[in-house]
């Protein structure tokens, strides 16, 4: 079986914007993508969590720190085909106080972690 890691936030998660509920996961991206590859031998795994960032730790939220948490997470789900990366909105809110190098910098370390997926744990193509 093959297995497609989504590694974002709270798009990831499924948040209703309009409820502040999670939607079901039918009507989530990633319930959409599982059913793309509905009668293949395909698996998606969602890991999405609300506020989680590229490189800042929220102070109000632990664990949000996408650059801590991927590579934990390569190790449980392994083997892991192919990553889906959706991380960076959070990276802009004001509390972080983020330059626009700041923001550079999440954007490379963004590349670092896909540049990791790939090295940790792919085990084949789609």
């Amino acid at each position: 079986m093959k297995q497609i890691l989504c590694f974002g936030d709270s798009n990831t998660w499924g948040y209703d914007g309009e409820s502040g509920e999670r939607l079901p996961f039918k009507v989530r991206w990633t319930g959409r993508l599982q059913k793309a590859y509905e009668g293949k031998d395909v698996r998606i795994i969602e890991e999405g969590l609300c506020g989680r960032t590229t490189v800042f730790e929220d102070p109000f939220r632990q664990g949000r720190r996408g650059t801590a948490l991927l590579p934990t997470l390569l190790e449980t789900h392994h083997p892991v085909d192919l990553v889906v990366l959706m991380l960076g909105t959070n990276d802009c809110k004001t509390i972080f106080g983020a330059s626009d190098s700041d923001l550079c910098t999440s954007g490379r370390c963004s590349a670092d972690l896909a540049d990791l997926s790939r090295r940790k744990s792919m085990a084949g193509r789609i």
